[in-house]
């Protein structure tokens, strides 16, 4: 995934789109897959020392860390219920000496849960101080795609599918496998959230038709490559798999460039087709401020 930080350098470019006509280049001051690896990290460090006193965390802007992750925990608990979650009930599991920074942490929260699971936190209209969380996308069984205990694979599939896309609409499988290795995710090792990761894009996601998974043409020695599927083409775009790029890296979808034209191209396809108006995105906003 792409993060802007402060003092990089411009130019950093990326592999042309197949068909591509000009050079296009990443906008200057990102990283791929960077805003992912931090985000996994931590939850996976809250995961595994849940039980570590509050005294232990550093002060500051670090001092958010913990009681952030532990609100995600508790909205992917939530997720399942469908139900609205009150505020009133999240700061029941933050420390009250962190509650004047109750808007900090819910921020944090909702953007590990948008970025690692696909689930936007967004504010109840039908309700003051209620919050519900919707997934990008309509993966079975709540995004947790098989029966049983399990995390929402949706953010790992919005990852995939903006991999395929900035490859030119079609990523070969040693693509995919170099991108998902930067998130310290690998074929054939068990990951904490996402299970068994080639089994679930090369089976699973292939079954459901989000993605499609085949022989490149004429490979000696056979090499594979994904591509969307009719699933993913029927629930996503690729202009809201770009704004999901964007909205992580606080930048505007048309700082992409190439992709935002291609992306727009496709929009306005698919207006044509439903006989609907276009919508152009608008500037990255925040769902989950509200007034104090």
């Amino acid at each position: 995934l792409l993060q802007r930080k402060s003092g990089a350098r411009s130019g950093n470019h990326l592999k042309r789109p197949r068909g591509a006509l000009v050079t296009t280049t990443v906008p200057a001051g990102v990283s791929p897959t960077r805003s992912s690896k931090r985000a996994l990290g931590k939850i996976g460090k809250t995961r595994n020392s849940s039980q570590a006193p509050l005294s232990n965390v550093r002060s500051g802007e670090h001092s958010l860390t913990r009681p952030a992750n532990l609100l995600v925990q508790f909205l992917l608990r939530m997720y399942k219920t469908k139900k609205p979650i009150r505020k009133a009930n999240m700061l029941k599991i933050i420390d009250k000496k962190y509650h004047n920074r109750f808007l900090r942490i819910l921020k944090r929260a909702s953007d590990s849960m948008e970025v690692v699971f696909g689930i936007d936190v967004k504010k109840d209209n039908t309700a003051k101080h209620s919050y519900v969380l919707v997934s990008k996308m309509n993966l079975p069984r709540n995004g947790i795609v098989h029966r049983g205990r399990g995390f929402p694979k949706t953010g790992l599939l919005m990852n995939l599918l903006g991999v395929i896309f900035m490859k030119g609409n079609c990523a070969t499988e040693e693509d995919i496998w170099d991108f998902l290795g930067k998130m310290n995710i690998y074929a054939g090792k068990r990951h904490f959230l996402f299970g068994e990761p080639k089994k679930l894009i090369t089976q699973d996601l292939v079954q459901l038709k989000y993605l499609e998974y085949r022989q490149v043409p004429g490979s000696d020695p056979a090499c594979y490559e994904l591509l969307w599927g009719p699933r993913a083409h029927a629930e996503t775009s690729k202009m809201r798999v770009l704004e999901f790029l964007a909205r992580i890296n606080r930048l505007d979808p048309s700082a992409f460039h190439f992709w935002y034209e291609e992306a727009l191209k496709d929009e306005e396809e698919r207006a044509q087709a439903s006989g609907c108006p276009i919508s152009v995105p608008s500037s990255i906003g925040l769902d989950v401020t509200e007034d104090s």
